[in-house]
Parts: structure tokens; sequence; C-alpha cells
């Protein structure tokens, strides 16, 4: 089989992270004015239930799924073999959590409209084979695929979501695209399998390695769900959930641009190396991929915190305000994601270490929840704000404290001391910026478009070794192309 091009790869996926930054830029300043911050938050409270049923479907067949088939992928039986045997134990755990899902809806009466709705999401769960592209590094498939379905859901929310009263509709067409985007995987799924005969497909061999998988996908859940499951019951406000369902969808959109596309590229062809004992390549691969979160991040998280006062009411309208300081306290959190997820992603994952790895994030997992229960009483969600960042610090500390030297602090340091230095300058420039008299669009776009160039410029003023060659590297790619044609 072919090497698939990593380059291509990456391009596929950081066009689909753009096309998901996109879509919120272009449907949330209507479905915030639309529904209102009431409406948000119901959408967000009920989804975290159905978050928790959606983890116990599919256990954690979508990590483990890319690495075996990632290491198989030469093998055409024993890649479709596995592919039989995952997927049956999917659709088997999803069955249960579905019957688990109408138990608790029978149980709800509150929301019991909007849970029915959700349930569409967990068949999606079902039918999701996005980890097998994943793993023989096809991801162009479901690039095309998902954001045609992407832009089509879009549109339809224009079309027909046209007040508060059509909240149970807009989450019918959010769960009703998920849902298509699965089933679309299976289009021409026959021409990447082979025939298995019943008989040698061993189902439940599976499940121990995917339950190791699970339980940090659960843990994590404690601090990426929980804290709006806990915020709508401490709270009792709505509006709190949909204030910080806002700021949590600006800075997942933010990590999609730090890390999402290269640590999901990148860990499936480290998983391939270390099977190929190519150690040296593996950690070039780390610190590349360090390099890029810096760069990235600490653009995001200092050009984040100085438009957000000019930017919130642009974006989502007025009677938002508690974002914008949400958004102070959240920002940090893309960089600390940043360098845990690539270092369980490229190391503790595919070097096999999964079970380690699971320990750190379940000790973060329990310090969120303690916190979650202390601050969100007092704070609301700025507390949950708060304990997000203190319990994903300190798993980033664990990764980076037992990962056997891999990657080493004085390293973390030589790669991001520039791009922090650069984005404070930044920082300070865009806050000046943004008292000046000017109107607020004007005012807004000014601050982004400087502060994009005052970053780069002073990473390049200051020598920064892997931008100039970032930007070397592109400028010859660009003549090199200009030439052939």
């Amino acid at each position: 089989m072919k090497e698939p091009s990593i380059t291509k790869n990456f391009f596929y996926n950081t066009f689909f992270q753009i096309l998901s930054i996109i879509t919120p830029f272009i449907t949330t300043p209507y479905i915030s004015r639309t529904l209102g911050a009431d409406g948000i938050g119901i959408q967000s409270y009920t989804t975290s239930y159905q978050t928790y049923f959606s983890l116990i479907a599919v256990l954690g067949t979508s990590s483990y799924g890319a690495r075996e088939i990632s290491k198989s992928r030469n093998d055409g039986y024993n890649k479709s073999k596995l592919f039989w045997e995952i997927e049956f134990l999917t659709c088997f755990t999803s069955c249960i959590s579905i019957l688990g899902w109408m138990l608790f809806i029978l149980l709800n009466k509150k929301y019991r409209i909007y849970y029915a709705v959700l349930t569409l999401n967990l068949f999606a769960a079902m039918l999701d084979i996005s980890w097998f592209f994943s793993g023989i590094e096809q991801f162009s498939l479901l690039v095309i695929r998902n954001s045609i379905l992407k832009i089509a859901g879009i549109v339809c929310v224009f079309l027909f979501v046209k007040s508060k009263d059509d909240l149970l509709l807009y989450m019918f067409l959010s769960s009703l695209t998920v849902l298509l985007s699965s089933a679309s995987m299976w289009i021409g799924i026959r021409k990447e399998i082979m025939k298995i005969n019943a008989k040698d497909l061993r189902v439940f061999r599976h499940f121990k390695e995917t339950f190791v998988y699970f339980i940090p996908t659960i843990a994590t859940s404690i601090y990426t769900v929980l804290d709006k499951t806990l915020i709508g019951l401490i709270t009792s406000d709505a509006a709190e959930n949909g204030y910080y369902q806002q700021a949590d969808k600006m800075i997942g959109m933010a990590k999609s641009i730090v890390f999402a596309s290269i640590n999901s590229v990148v860990g499936v062809r480290i998983s391939y190396l270390f099977v190929e004992e190519r150690y040296d390549e593996i950690k070039s691969r780390i610190e590349y991929s360090i390099n890029y979160i810096f760069f990235m991040g600490f653009g995001c998280v200092f050009g984040i915190m100085g438009v957000a006062k000019n930017f919130v009411p642009v974006f989502f309208g007025y009677g938002y305000d508690n974002v914008v300081y949400l958004l102070y306290i959240l920002s940090p959190i893309i960089i600390i994601i940043g360098i845990s997820n690539c270092l369980d992603s490229h190391y503790y994952t595919p070097s096999g270490r999964r079970v380690q790895s699971t320990k750190y994030v379940i000790a973060g997992s329990v310090m969120n929840l303690v916190w979650n229960l202390l601050l969100i009483p007092w704070l609301k969600s700025y507390g949950a704000a708060i304990s997000s960042i203190l319990a994903e610090t300190l798993i980033m500390i664990l990764y980076i404290r037992f990962n056997n030297s891999i990657i080493s602090v004085f390293t973390l340091i030589q790669c991001g001391k520039r791009k922090l230095f650069s984005g404070i300058i930044m920082f300070v420039i865009i806050r000046m910026i943004g008292t000046m008299e000017l109107a607020v669009i004007p005012r807004l776009c000014t601050q982004i478009f400087a502060g994009t160039f005052i970053y780069i410029f002073v990473l390049i003023v200051c020598n920064d070794v892997w931008t100039k060659r970032l930007i070397l590297t592109g400028f010859c790619k660009f003549r090199r192309d200009k030439h052939e044609k």
C-alpha cells in the first residue's frame, strides 16, 4: 500500500477544521440573536446528558479503532476483520446505550421533547466509522462528504429557524446533519474492506482495550461536559449555561485551529512509526507539532483576549457581556490542552501507554469535579471556567513530567518563549487599538489584521527559527507552483 501523503491529509483536515470554524461564524450570530441565551442554554444543558450516552455507545473505538487499523493498513484481511469486529462491538454498546437513553427520557418530563430529538445523535454514533478512514489515512473522503452536509445544514438553519419557538427544530436539524454525516461514510466502504467469515470474528476481544480508551474519554467529559450539567443543576439558570456554551464554542473553534488537524493526522502516522521503530522521526514530528501548537496557540490566546470586548457584542449581540470575562478566563486552556493533546496523541497512545495517561486524566477530572462543586454555587459559569483551567493544568504537568523525555521542559521553553513574547506584544497593541474612536466593526477588523501582522513580525525580528522556516518554505512552494504553471 502506498504511504499516504501526510501533507495532503493535513491539508484536508485543515480545510475541514477551517470549515468547522467558519460554520459557527456564519450561524452563531444569527442563532444567538434568534434563540437567545436561554435557548442556547437549554440546548447546552440537554446535549450534555446526551453526550454521556454517546460516549457509552462508542466506548473508546474512535482512538482505539484508528490505532489498530493504522497498524494493519497493509494487511487487507486483518484490516477488514478488525473493522467488522470493532463496528459490531460499537453496534452492541450503542443498542445498550439507546435503551438506557429511552429510560432516561421516560424519567425526565422537563425538556423531554428535546431529549427525544437528540436520540438521532446516538444512532449517528453507532454508524460513525470515521475511525476506519483515519486509520488508513484517507481523510479526503471524510472531509468532502462532511463538508457538503455541513453546508447543507447551514442553509437549512437560515431557511427554517426564525424565532425562539424554533429551538426544537434547530436541535433536530443539527442532529440530523450529524446522522447523515455518519451514514454517508458507508457509501463506498466495500472498496476498502473484504468479506470476512462471521465465524472468524471475535467481537468481544476488543472490549477490554476499548474500555481502556473509554475511561480517559469519560474522565475528560467530566470537565468538558459535566460543567455544563452542573451549571444547569446548581444555578437553575439557562442563561448561565448559554454564556458558558458561547464562550466554550469560541475556545473550541480556536482549539480546532491550533491542534485538531495536526494531532489527528500526525498522531495516526506516529502509530505507524512506532510499529516501524523509527524513534528519531517520532521525536522530530513531536517537536514540529509542539512548535506549530505554540505558534498558532499563543496567537489565538492573546488575540482572543485582546479583541473579546469588541468582538462579543458584534458576534453574539447584546446581552452576552458575561462571555467576555469567560473568554479571558478560558483562553489559556488553548495552549494547555494543546500540549496535553499533542503528548497524548503523539506519544502515550501510539506507544501503548494509554493506561498511564488515563490515570492523569482521572486525576484532573477529580480535581475539576471538586472545584466545580465549590465554585459554581459562588461564581456560576465563571467557577466552571476556573475549574477547567485548574484541571487541564494538572493533566498537562503530569503528561510532561512522565513522558520519558520524549519532549523536555527545556524544549518546550525553547519552542515557546519567543512566541509567548510576540503574543504579549500583540495583546498590548491590539488592546490599545481597541480604545480608538472608531466604529465597532472597523475597530475590530483593525485589531485582527494589525494583531496578525504584529505577531508574525515580532517573531521574525526575534529570530524564531521555526516561524522563519515556515514562511520560507511557504514562499518557496508558492514560487515553485507559480513557475510550474
